[in-house]
């Protein structure tokens, strides 16, 4: 454990490391957005720019401060940054953490239930196959899973759009609510289901199989002969031991996962015109909204970093063999 004093150098690290991984993610996105290709005009006065005298272009473009060196323009975007402005959206002519405000609980509607859902249900599903290692129902789950996770994300989109809202009429295909119905709770769940129901599909049985290993390879370890020769039961053994055991490695592999998920969510919000974070960021990277575009791309990236230096720590602290390496490092360093 880290002792008294040790704590503050231990976060002064964190920080550290968070704020350089920040700063990088900052300029390498700033650079990509202004040297792919496309006309950021296009977004902000659409159709006219075609009509626009190269004087009245080379005017729009020193009034948005796109005239300028690119270094130039991160400095500038930086230093509004730091000072909470973030400028306005080309396409949407509004501020943009205004904009991004009024869509941002709609993708925490979706995914954050969803991944909570996903972690459970894989846990769950995990344990059942190796509880049953090697029988009917570990076969079926395992085959069933692995053509699922197979199915790309966009295509079983339309699959259950085609059938539950197309033919079977039941469900609907887009949106996240009926309008005039934005406060009731009700029409939006059923706007939830088809779309969580893809984000739980497509990624569920990939853990699965992960947690599942994991829990079989823990079953194989010496302490779990010790147990069995006690006469206690695989079902016991595997819940009350091997399952606290591969806990680190479920933290970690939920940390990582934060990507994976975010990136199938923003997909999904694609496709069934979901009015989230997923649909603006495309919209802003279509139209070369580069003020959005920033924003959406240090919003993700923020979450993600966050999520791997937390699971870190905590390891850190649950995993007796990742402290005693701590130990033995700060014990040579000390030494030397």
């Amino acid at each position: 454990m880290i002792k008294g004093g040790k704590w503050i150098p231990y976060l002064l690290r964190k920080l550290a490391l968070f704020i350089a991984s920040v700063l990088a993610l900052s300029i390498v996105v700033f650079a990509i957005s202004r040297l792919s290709p496309g006309d950021p005009l296009v977004s902000y006065y659409g159709d006219r720019t075609e009509k626009m005298t190269p004087a009245e272009r080379a005017q729009t473009m020193e009034r948005l401060g796109l005239n300028a060196p690119m270094h130039v323009q991160y400095v500038r975007w930086l230093t509004g940054a730091l000072r909470g402005e973030f400028g306005i959206s080309y396409k949407y002519k509004q501020d943009v953490l205004q904009v991004i405000s009024a869509r941002i609980g709609n993708t925490l509607l979706l995914g954050v239930p969803g991944f909570i859902l996903t972690f459970a249900l894989a846990l769950l599903l995990g344990l059942v196959c190796a509880w049953r290692e090697d029988g009917w129902l570990d076969r079926i789950l395992s085959r069933l899973g692995t053509v699922l996770s197979c199915v790309p994300e966009f295509w079983l989109s339309l699959v259950l759009i085609l059938c539950f809202s197309v033919l079977w009429r039941l469900l609907p295909s887009s949106g996240a609510y009926t309008i005039g119905l934005e406060n009731d709770l009700g029409d939006r769940l059923r706007h939830l289901i088809l779309p969580m129901s893809v984000m739980i599909i497509s990624h569920l049985w990939y853990y699965a199989y992960m947690i599942r290993n994991k829990l079989l390879e823990e079953i194989r370890a010496d302490y779990v002969l010790l147990a069995k020769s006690k006469g206690l039961s695989r079902g016991k053994i595997l819940f009350r031991h091997c399952l606290r055991g591969i806990l680190p490695s479920c933290i970690s592999l939920m940390a990582i996962s934060v990507p994976h998920i975010l990136g199938g969510t923003y997909i999904i919000e694609t496709v069934f015109s979901y009015p989230g974070i997923g649909t603006l960021s495309y919209e802003s990277a279509r139209w070369k909204d580069y003020n959005m575009l920033m924003v959406l791309c240090m919003l993700t990236g923020i979450v993600v970093i966050l999520a791997n230096i937390l699971a870190q720590i905590v390891n850190e602290r649950i995993d007796p063999r990742i402290r005693a390496a701590e130990n033995v490092e700060q014990t040579e360093a000390e030494q030397k």
